[in-house]
């Protein structure tokens, strides 16, 4: 892995999603000095959330305690792809105003910056691969599963990115739903809108994906019979990764992730008996440690390297 500036270098870390907006200002080092939360305002688009993130800076630095002088960069995981190439967003799916946006280019000029780009669920693996839960070691591959379902493969601490327009886009990998008896992606059978979709139309009522895990917990049928479904369907994009990457651990995070042992039992039940026997017990499944902080955490940690 690569050594980190001193620790008293300060970096600003921005996570940029769908809903949130987080901003966070640390050393790399897996701790906060301080956090500014905000929610994202969709009918402002880009330009409403580029001026979120500029009136909040002096705020936090003032949290933290420091001076504009004291940064000594900016990292940034944004919700959607994002090219390497030219530091810019190539699109948003949930929000206005990003396409083709050179967000890197543009929060270096604001703020007099030096500053480096990555995809949420790229840089949040990053995190998880030097301060969470694969810590120690390599490869890595994390999968978020919230509203969508994003991935990220970090190896020997350095994020993969294909020819330089992402990878690991597990969401987007074709699944046989077990439901519907079709192919569909990933993301579309065991997201967490998916799961509460799911559930909802067999039970009549509105069921959110967090309702279906407090529910299988406590033995319901239908919930049960949902989460199987979904892990059957995760499972199956599981194995492509281990039996293409063989990575040392696979590290779930995202909202879905906080079922626990519904979700987690299940997959590595079906881990356990891997069918391809020269891979079997080279990998283990583990939620991610991080929490809601994680891709700010990323962030951070890609502008220190």
């Amino acid at each position: 892995m690569q050594r980190y500036l001193p620790d008293s270098y300060m970096f600003l870390g921005i996570e940029i999603g769908g809903t949130k907006l987080q901003l966070g200002i640390g050393a790399g080092d897996g701790v906060l000095r301080a956090r500014w939360r905000g929610d994202v305002d969709v009918t402002e688009g880009g330009v409403g959330i580029r001026r979120q993130i500029l009136d909040a800076v002096p705020a936090l630095l003032t949290d933290a305690k420091l001076q504009h002088g004291d940064l000594r960069g900016i990292g940034i995981g944004f919700g959607g792809p994002v090219d390497d190439a030219r530091r810019t967003v190539i699109k948003s799916h949930q929000i206005e105003g990003w396409e083709n946006f050179p967000l890197a280019d543009w929060i270096s000029q604001a703020l007099g910056l030096p500053a480096v780009l990555g995809n949420d669920a790229d840089v949040a693996g990053l995190a998880e691969a030097h301060h969470g839960a694969g810590k120690g070691l390599s490869p890595i591959f994390y999968i978020t599963i919230g509203s969508g379902i994003g991935g990220g493969f970090i190896v020997d601490g350095q994020i993969y990115r294909g020819q330089g327009r992402g990878g690991a886009e597990i969401g987007h990998v074709h699944v046989f739903d077990p439901a519907s008896r079709k192919e569909d992606l990933l993301e579309h059978v065991a997201s967490g809108w998916a799961i509460g979709r799911r559930a909802s139309s067999r039970s009549g009522g509105q069921i959110t994906a967090r309702e279906v895990g407090d529910r299988a917990r406590n033995g319901d049928p239908r919930a049960l019979d949902v989460l199987s479904e979904t892990c059957d369907a995760l499972w199956q994009a599981i194995r492509h990764v281990i039996v293409l990457l063989c990575p040392r651990r696979i590290v779930i995070g995202g909202g879905v992730s906080l079922m626990g042992d519904p979700l987690f039992r299940p997959l590595r039940e079906r881990l356990a008996q891997l069918d391809f026997e020269p891979f079997r017990g080279l990998t283990d499944i583990v939620p991610a440690a991080l929490g809601e902080d994680v891709v700010v955490h990323g962030a951070l940690t890609l502008a220190a390297m």
